[in-house]
């Protein structure tokens, strides 16, 4: 008790909690997960990545059907080029790897691709949604201020203050402070660089100084004390992702599940290994063998490697696996997301 909580951004459509639950494409984040997180009084996002529209336009369907409040989280073009002979060299690197599954990398051609960006946008602003959050890059401020014209909140991921000064010259309406604690890709504007590791706590405070929009913290949060020490440091809310990847609701395959909760996993580091763009994993086999020789490049590596991490997940293989997860991934339970959403806000 005792934490003085702003007034949150997302007050007007419904949102309680100062806790939302993280987009996390890929799998975990279900229409049921973004459900449960509304009725706990949060807000969930359907993680818009790697979606055809069509399928985007279903989960959207389902969230609004639902009756909660709920976001959509885009990838904004940020495109990290990658030359064909070091995409082809990565790939042949693989190659023995690839081979336990029958797989011949050889014949995935380089693929450079903008997530569907345009018919995306164009979907939400056709159908309104009442909160689009953007990762990776930030969008015109023509697109921002056409999302604001439909009635829709926009939320800007950023890692520094110098980040979160163009997003608010952009025109976004919140922002999303990412610290490098955080599971899965990092939203870092400038992905050939690793992220500085800033605690989460000051880097909100360094952001406050400069934005005077409201602070979403985002990293590491593992606990109430680390909810109250966000919310301390200058945030209106904090955003909680690998804390719920082994929620009932989440959509984690059972391979990545089961490897937060194994001791033999015993930390996390932020590689390229899997994608071409800095994310933070648990370190496994892959990480060691790949990670130093990993050349930048997203998406074109994320599509190289996206069968063999397929096929490791099916054969639960934890050890060829992208386990992302954040440094509180220890705290991860197994559980209704109520509950541990409700542990969260115990302190407040």
């Amino acid at each position: 008790m005792g934490v003085q909580i702003s007034r949150s951004p997302f007050t007007a459509i419904g949102v309680a909690a100062p806790i939302l639950a993280a987009p996390m494409a890929g799998g975990p984040s279900t229409p049921e997960l973004v459900e449960a997180a509304g009725r706990a009084g949060g807000l969930g996002f359907v993680a818009a990545g790697y979606k055809t529209a069509d399928a985007l336009a279903e989960q959207v369907a389902a969230a609004r059907a639902s009756g909660v409040a709920f976001g959509v989280n885009l990838f904004a073009p940020n495109p990290i080029p990658i030359t064909p002979n070091e995409y082809r060299a990565y790939a042949r690197l693989l190659q023995p790897e690839a081979d336990r599954y029958a797989l011949d990398l050889s014949a995935i051609e380089l693929r450079e691709d903008d997530d569907l960006w345009n018919e995306k946008v164009s979907l939400l602003l056709t159908d309104p949604v009442p909160v689009v959050s953007f990762t990776f890059g930030i969008p015109s401020s023509q697109e921002v201020a056409a999302f604001r014209r439909a009635g829709t909140i926009t939320v800007q991921t950023v890692t520094s203050a110098a980040e979160a000064r163009l997003a608010a010259e952009a025109g976004v309406d919140v922002l999303v402070v990412q610290a490098t604690a955080a599971g899965g890709h990092s939203g870092t504007l400038t992905p050939l660089q690793m992220p500085a590791a800033i605690p989460l706590t000051e880097l909100v405070a360094r952001v406050a100084a400069v934005a005077s929009i409201p602070i979403i913290g985002a990293g590491g949060i593992a606990s109430s004390a680390d909810v109250a020490a966000a919310l301390h440091a200058g945030a209106t809310a904090v955003s909680v992702g690998t804390l719920l990847l082994r929620a009932d609701e989440s959509g984690a395959s059972e391979t990545h599940r089961t490897a937060l909760a194994n001791p033999a996993f015993d930390s996390t580091v932020v590689t390229r290994a899997f994608t071409g763009r800095p994310a933070r994993a648990l370190r496994n086999s892959f990480t060691d063998r790949f990670g130093e020789s990993a050349p930048a490049g997203y998406p074109a590596l994320h599509h190289l490697t996206g069968p063999l991490r397929k096929a490791a997940v099916a054969a639960g293989d934890p050890q060829g696996a992208h386990l992302w997860a954040g440094t509180g991934y220890r705290s991860a339970t197994a559980e209704p997301l109520a509950d541990i959403l409700g542990r969260l806000s115990s302190a407040l």
